[in-house]
């Protein structure tokens, strides 16, 4: 089942090399989506794909790059589109 997940991640996301390490793990699981960072700080990320693979993207969002440290992570169920359009770093 193909699901679209909307992130809002808070912490020392921002310089950290953050956002390539979610377009990598994105890649790694075949999602499709972007990340970009925010003017507040947090990192927003967009990911679709299979339920599983949403689920392990997730998880590694959580945790974060080494030099990161992840406070908190708002995730919102949103409409699923089926467009391939890779994964984008905006």
């Amino acid at each position: 089942m193909r699901v679209a997940r909307h992130y809002l991640v808070s912490g020392r996301v921002q310089g950290v090399g953050f956002r390539h390490f979610v377009h990598r793990a994105a890649r790694i699981e075949g999602l499709h989506g972007w990340v970009r960072n925010l003017p507040d700080g947090r990192v927003e990320a967009h990911a679709e794909g299979d339920y599983e693979s949403v689920e392990r993207f997730e998880w590694k969002i959580r945790q974060g790059p080494p030099a990161s440290r992840v406070d908190e992570v708002d995730v919102m169920d949103v409409a699923v589109t089926s467009l391939d359009t890779g994964f984008a770093v905006r």
